[in-house]
């Protein structure tokens, strides 16, 4: 098969991996190498500030002996397949780099005769790359479940991030639509890449030398970095594939952020193909759902909310209507208003309507003066959804309004799929 046709087959095939990130990867140059992971260029995913990264998104090959019911590329589909060779993955990266089309290398695969072999194949593009070519660029690979730890820990010294995709939230969902694959396996081999990750910072820090200047505090300066998979692990849930509630996956994804130090969960939709098993839906889950569960994973990350703090046991789900902190908001309304001028970081986090990034300037202002409602609205807080919530030194909700059943009526619209722009703005802002 030609190289082209191969490509077209691949990378089509690579487009429901959505745990494709290049985020937190910081490579030294090698003399004389090539590429660069912290650089400006096309657009296919972005850096926590605000860069665009391009990758080389593909498949070592579509073809695997697992039967997940969910996946397009299962055994029993009658797909197109194809696979490539370590060498043409290698030249293909290359050519497009020198290009300017891409920055880096997210490499995903099948699994074809045992996780060991195709673990080996993708660790020898990544090495490839690495030795032979000085490749200095970004490099995601797929962690395969059930491969062997020193297969393992290789790929992890090549490569700036490893995934290994969790899938199904719970056994039983494996079960059924996956039954070759284990959650237990899988944790496995995310508790193994931690391990390894938590170990080569802790020889970094090891390695750190101490050094002072007359006058000045000594100073700790390592000579040493860490080499294993710089910029973390991720994963990634199909939602929708089974009836399994968002509290269910919620409590998992804080686990697994928890246990396994993961830096980011994808959220995938399950998308509906032709010919596809009868266990699964004929219709898509909607993709506000997915949406919803991306914003209540940044809230258990960034604005200190508990997985059990965004559902509760009567509405297991999260409201596709009204986002997560805005329905928090609306079933503890005691705790408001806070005041701007005198709550605490954690208090202001909470606030509907006001960002990470603008409590941060909050803090910083209030120090100089009182904060006014003039004052959040040159911050750019979305003063519809928040007025309702926090006391400014010339503005008060009335109590009567906080308890009101009308409050949320007037606060929530009915749901619609976010616009490219707007989801661009609002993450911007922070605005959650």
């Amino acid at each position: 098969m030609e190289l082209a046709a191969k490509l077209e087959i691949l990378a089509d095939a690579a487009k429901y991996d959505a745990s494709c990130a290049s985020s937190g990867a910081i490579r030294k140059a090698a003399p004389g190498g090539i590429g660069n992971s912290t650089g400006m260029g096309i657009c296919h995913s972005y850096t926590p500030d605000g860069r665009c990264i391009s990758l080389l998104k593909i498949l070592l090959t579509n073809y695997c002996v697992y039967d997940c019911k969910f996946c397009v590329n299962r055994i029993s589909s009658d797909t197109r397949r194809a696979r490539f060779m370590p060498e043409e993955i290698i030249s293909l990266t290359l050519d497009f780099y020198r290009r300017n089309y891409i920055e880096g290398l997210f490499l995903s695969s099948g699994i074809i005769q045992s996780p060991d072999y195709t673990m080996e194949q993708l660790v020898a593009v990544a090495r490839g790359l690495r030795t032979e070519h000085k490749f200095n660029g970004y490099i995601h690979l797929k962690a395969i479940p059930g491969a062997s730890k020193e297969i393992l820990h290789e790929a992890g010294t090549w490569a700036d991030r490893l995934s290994a995709n969790v899938e199904l939230p719970t056994q039983d969902d494996l079960t059924k639509l996956a039954p070759e694959k284990q959650l237990v396996t899988i944790r496995k081999t995310m508790s193994g890449i931690s391990s390894d990750v938590d170990r080569a910072k802790e020889e970094t820090r090891a390695a750190a030398t101490i050094i002072s200047r007359p006058g000045a505090a000594p100073k700790r300066v390592s000579t040493k970095r860490s080499r294993f998979a710089p910029a973390g692990q991720s994963t990634q849930m199909v939602v929708g594939a089974t009836d399994t509630n968002d509290a269910t996956i919620l409590n998992l994804a804080s686990d697994l952020y928890g246990t396994h130090g993961l830096r980011r969960i994808y959220y995938s939709a399950f998308s509906p193909f032709p010919k596809a098993d009868s266990r699964l839906p004929i219709q898509a889950p909607p993709l506000v759902r997915e949406h919803r569960l991306y914003e209540a994973d940044w809230l258990m990350r960034y604005y200190g909310f508990s997985a059990s703090e965004l559902t509760t046991a009567t509405h297991p789900n999260l409201d596709l209507r009204v986002d997560p902190k805005l329905n928090w908001a609306l079933r503890n309304r005691e705790r408001f208003p806070v005041d701007i001028n005198r709550g605490t970081r954690e208090e202001l986090l909470r606030i509907p309507g006001i960002g990470y990034r603008t409590v941060s300037r909050i803090l910083s202002i209030r120090r100089y003066h009182r904060i006014r409602l003039e004052d959040l609205k040159k911050l750019r807080v979305f003063l519809r959804r928040a007025k309702a919530f926090v006391m400014t030194a010339d503005s008060s909700p009335v109590v009567s309004e906080l308890d009101s059943v009308g409050l949320k009526t007037g606060l929530v619209s009915a749901p619609v799929q976010m616009s490219l722009f707007e989801a661009q703005v609002a993450a911007v802002n922070g605005e959650l």
